[in-house]
């Protein structure tokens, strides 16, 4: 039986390595998880409580493709909440997780052929779901002194369709301030390109507030989910915002797309953003986490870092130990028992010479993560 082109997307390596680790887990040794970018913590006590109960009163059928009424209007007082945004929950759109808004956001604002800008290193899967739409990708160098974010001199005779940013970044965990976001809506606004802000990780900041895109501009989509901050990622809901006059566009297409969101996990959700205590509690965990890796990286070997703004990543520049970053993170996981991702998946030009360290473990599991790889480092040479 025949495939299209457009199935012909690369895989997502992260997922690959996950697999080696539980390989080598199923034959009895224990692995330090760094390469996954998913917290160790379940949902919030109070999500899951809510929805034990709904379980024993609710038929929880289809909910409306917009997403549960209460859970739109609570994601809106959130963005009053986190920064000073008087948003109409009418804008607010519930998602199954951020991939289905991208898939929404993708389909409803553009055309085949498309050219789309992404940030690299970036998070993969936005190149593989732009080509599997029949879009063309098109990947932005970001440099190091940049801090790995697009810049508006980068988006320079490219002719994009759109341009999507993430701030805090995966791999990168680097945020763009104010005037840095401000700068590329203006320079998109000015060439009738569509601005997209993933702000999945909003919420786990270590120094200064994320900045949303909706603080500076209205037209633009905005995307974020339950999954890193809200420690819901098998759950698979999220949101986007969107400009008022594309709310029945985005509504059409996730009706024929995914009728809705799980309405289990809509319940959970409105549950969860009650639950600020145990949130802090985990974002406390990050803390001391990063502080860890800031100092563990570079006394193994890894000297060569960004230091995260957000999110629980830190991405190393490793071309002084090799050429072959994929090949690095077998034989990390070979010798050292610690997962690690190939900076492969997030850029395939610059790729091979970089590693992501996750930090979204126990305090525990990143404590024996670094002394692993302190050791290996010191008995490869």
């Amino acid at each position: 039986m025949r495939n299209s082109t457009r199935s012909e997307v690369d895989p997502f390596i992260v997922m690959d390595v996950m697999e080696a680790a539980r390989k080598a887990e199923e034959s009895g040794r224990h692995i330090i998880h760094m390469e996954v970018g998913q917290p160790s913590t379940g949902a919030p006590k109070g999500a899951v409580e809510e929805l034990a109960k709904s379980l024993t009163s609710d038929a929880l059928g289809y909910t409306v493709a917009l997403g549960l009424p209460p859970l739109r209007q609570r994601i809106a007082r959130l963005y009053g909440e986190w920064y000073g945004v008087d948003l109409n929950p009418e804008r607010v759109l519930i998602t199954p997780g951020s991939s289905g808004a991208f898939l929404l956001a993708f389909t409803a604002l553009f055309d085949s052929g498309d050219r789309v800008g992404i940030g690299a290193p970036g998070y993969p899967s936005y190149r593989q779901i732009l080509y599997a739409l029949g879009m063309m990708p098109v990947d932005i160098s970001s440099a190091p002194e940049n801090r790995y974010q697009p810049v508006p001199t980068d988006l320079q005779g490219l002719d994009l369709a759109g341009l999507m940013v993430a701030s805090p970044a995966n791999p990168t965990g680097t945020m763009l301030d104010r005037s840095a976001m401000g700068a590329l809506i203006e320079a998109c606004h000015a060439q009738e390109t569509a601005f997209i802000s993933d702000e999945i990780y909003h919420g786990i900041e270590y120094e200064a507030k994320a900045v949303t895109a909706l603080e500076l501009t209205d037209e633009c989509y905005v995307i974020n989910s339950f999954s890193k901050y809200f420690s819901m990622t098998g759950w698979r809901v999220g949101w986007m915002v969107v400009p008022d006059d594309h709310v029945r566009t985005v509504e059409r297409i996730a009706q024929n797309m995914f009728i809705c969101a799980p309405h289990a996990s809509q319940v959970a959700a409105l549950a969860a953003m009650e639950c600020g205590d145990e949130l802090q509690e985990n974002l406390d965990v990050y803390k001391a986490n990063r502080a860890l890796m800031m100092e563990g990286l570079p006394t193994a070997g890894f000297a060569k870092i960004a230091p995260p703004d957000g999110a629980f990543y830190v991405y190393a520049d490793v071309s002084d130990l090799t050429d072959d970053s994929r090949a690095f993170a077998a034989e990390i996981l070979d010798n050292a028992g610690v997962a690690v991702t190939p900076g492969l998946d997030f850029d395939p030009e610059r790729g091979h010479h970089t590693l992501r360290f996750s930090y979204a473990r126990s305090t525990a599991d990143i404590e024996e993560g670094l002394a692993r790889l302190a050791d290996f480092m010191a008995r490869r040479g």
